[in-house]
């Protein structure tokens, strides 16, 4: 057994999931509405912004956050958009899933560091 052909193997059954499709066919009405696309290319900017700043240790304010939170859900009142975010949620629990399931796989390796 080759792990990479196995994960090319779920690389390809990601690719073809509903989950992907739906983000995709999401994307497309959101590109076809150029207000749309715009608001959602400054809020992913400043999405961006605020997760590199945290990566380096820098943690936004309070009234930071609260900004990003209430651009999400101006954002959420779009369908289309709304329906790109939760297309996007749950592509990212089924990867979140699958680090689980091999994080676990690997878990006897460690796990009396873990305890």
């Amino acid at each position: 057994m080759n792990i990479y052909d196995k994960a090319h193997d779920l690389a390809g059954a990601l690719k073809d999931s509903e989950e992907v499709k739906e983000i995709s066919q999401a994307m497309k009405l959101v590109a076809a509405d150029p207000d749309s696309q715009r608001m959602l290319d400054e809020f992913r900017v400043r999405q961006n912004e605020l997760q590199q700043r945290m990566m380096t240790g820098d943690m936004p304010s309070q009234e930071e956050m609260e900004t990003m939170e209430k651009s999400f859900e101006v954002l959420s009142l779009n369908l289309n958009i709304r329906r790109l975010f939760e297309a996007e949620r749950r592509l990212s629990v089924i990867i979140e899933d699958v680090n689980k399931i091999i994080m676990e796989s690997l878990q006897h390796l460690y796990g009396g560091e873990l305890k």
